[in-house]
């Protein structure tokens, strides 16, 4: 692996052959996101979408917790300037806003291992990613309305999703937190997991998109992503698109080339 890069107080990067690692790192801080982490996330993850060498982004955390949400101490300062009004609506679509987008439109996979204190947009950058494994002691936790404010980056289009309307409301209108055994119970995540079990069960995961045929990866999780919203005849046409480009691609040569052999496959991402 090539050595970190830190560069952004609060977060490593690094490349791993084909994965792109990005580390939160301020555990005295319960890996709380201030703006520099927020913007250079927002930068790798969008890079990798274009960077044909990136096959999996594995995201995880330093410490006893993955992220306690945004860094609201630090943006407040009673010493600060006062912001002019509406620098809220300004600011959001170009910041936090982008986040969630980027990480369910990026095409490349995206795996997140998470302990400890998941809350706000901590929370919504586990649910974004495409598996979500947890250790079963994990605290997800929605803290908006605790301090008195409502829901941003996607929090409220993310659980109604994956749990409902009834427990999405549980967690956002009275902040009632969730175990990470009981996320996994509900469908908010993949796995919930031992302690000691978690970076293994991620890595497994890691490796296997990482040698996977890429280009059907990332158009089966456009599928998903664009199926949602969609009617089943533009879902079917969207199929027939994808499977028009997925057939074309060397892994896909390779995969019929295996079968035929009776071999595994070895995919080169191409």
């Amino acid at each position: 692996m090539s050595d970190w890069d830190t560069g952004t107080p609060g977060l490593r990067v690094a490349r791993d052959a084909a994965v792109l690692r990005l580390h939160l790192d301020r555990p005295e801080k319960h890996n709380a996101i201030g703006d520099a982490v927020l913007l250079r996330l927002i930068e790798c993850i969008e890079g990798a979408g274009i960077d044909e060498s990136v096959r999996v982004i594995a995201l995880s955390a330093e410490g006893e917790n993955f992220c306690s949400g945004f860094d609201l101490v630090a943006r407040n300062t009673p010493e600060g300037p006062r912001p002019r009004v509406g620098s809220i609506q300004r600011r959001l679509p170009l910041h936090a806003h982008r986040l969630i987008p980027a990480m369910l439109s990026v095409q490349t996979p995206i795996v997140c291992a998470a302990r400890g204190h998941v809350a706000g947009i901590g929370l919504h950058l586990l649910l974004a990613s495409d598996f979500a494994l947890v250790a079963r002691g994990a605290r997800l936790w929605e803290p908006f309305v605790t301090r008195g404010f409502s829901p941003d980056s996607g929090g409220s289009w993310l659980l109604p999703r994956f749990i409902g309307v009834a427990r999405a409301k549980e967690m956002l209108m009275l902040g009632r937190e969730v175990s990470g055994e009981e996320a996994a119970d509900w469908g908010l995540v993949h796995a919930a997991v031992d302690d000691g079990e978690l970076e293994p069960r991620a890595e497994a995961l890691v490796e296997q998109l990482g040698e996977a045929a890429t280009v059907a990866v990332g158009l089966s999780k456009w599928l998903v992503g664009r199926g949602l919203a969609t009617s089943l005849d533009d879902a079917l046409a969207n199929e027939a698109f994808a499977l028009e480009l997925s057939s074309r691609s060397l892994d896909f040569k390779e995969g019929m080339k295996a079968l035929r052999e009776k071999r595994k496959p070895g995919y080169t991402g191409r």
